[in-house]
């Protein structure tokens, strides 16, 4: 499948328009992958997630990129980030995937956008299959380290912490609102529909006991991946893990040759 990256907008419960690029066509191929950034990341993934979309097109898969609200060219306010508004961003991405008329999803989700594609796929059977590449399992604990300010209070209260780029500011309510999930039991909801868990041996924001966590929890078919010498960002490794994904796609899902 040969093509060219297309924006797209479409809209959130919340009546929020959300800014996508769109890899393929539901006429070349009715299968699509939905790529979820990580934590304070953006659609594009400094490049890597277009260069992936485009050699997922050569391999009979579209890509659909998206901003969470808040973030990037999306609207939105990020200190109103939740987990429960990016499942609901992904359902909505989901909805207007079928809307265009593709015919299977599946959905790869970079940290905490891997606790994401989880949360979401445990609650929307028409995901199809659910990737995560170094996802969070334990949320509050993960993100309470962040910040020295107690996270308890009212959820308009905000809330001061360290991220990769400088200070971020967020809501109170977006603890509160991870005190709604449990990613391992989440994980264990995704059966009988494929889950594969990619995550770095030497991964020093999310614990690679994660990953054991969220594995041991799902039921199968489940893998787990390990990523030898893997930091965070597979800074050295993301070829390795994109081969990985591409193998389980072609177990999973590809279609026989007519």
């Amino acid at each position: 499948m040969t093509g060219n990256w297309q924006k797209v907008t479409f809209t959130n419960s919340r009546r929020l328009t959300l800014a996508g690029l769109l890899y393929g066509s539901p006429r070349e191929t009715g299968d699509i992958v939905i790529h979820c950034h990580g934590f304070t990341g953006g659609k594009e993934g400094g490049g890597k997630a277009l260069e992936l979309g485009t050699e997922l097109g050569r391999r009979g898969w579209s890509t659909l990129l998206f901003d969470f609200a808040g973030n990037g060219e999306s609207e939105g306010d990020f200190s109103d980030l939740t987990l429960s508004g990016q499942v609901d961003d992904l359902t909505c991405a989901v909805d207007w995937l079928f809307q265009q008329g593709y015919k299977r999803v599946v959905t790869v989700g970079r940290s905490f956008g891997g606790s994401t594609v989880i949360c979401q796929g445990a609650r929307d059977p028409r995901v199809a299959g659910v990737c995560t590449w170094a996802a969070p399992a334990r949320l509050l604990e993960l993100f309470s380290s962040f910040t020295d300010e107690p996270v308890d209070g009212r959820q308009e209260e905000m809330i001061t912490m360290a991220g990769e780029g400088g200070l971020i500011y967020l809501k109170k309510g977006f603890f509160h609102d991870l005190k709604l999930y449990d990613i391992p039991a989440d994980a264990a909801r995704l059966t009988p529909r494929p889950l594969l868990i990619i995550h770095g041996t030497q991964d020093s924001v999310v614990p690679p006991d994660d990953a054991r966590l969220i594995f041991n929890a799902a039921g199968e078919p489940r893998e787990l991946i390990w990523i030898k010498e893997g930091d965070h960002q597979f800074t050295r490794h993301y070829h390795q893990v994109w081969n990985i994904l591409f193998e389980w796609l072609d177990r999973h899902f590809k279609q026989p040759t007519p």
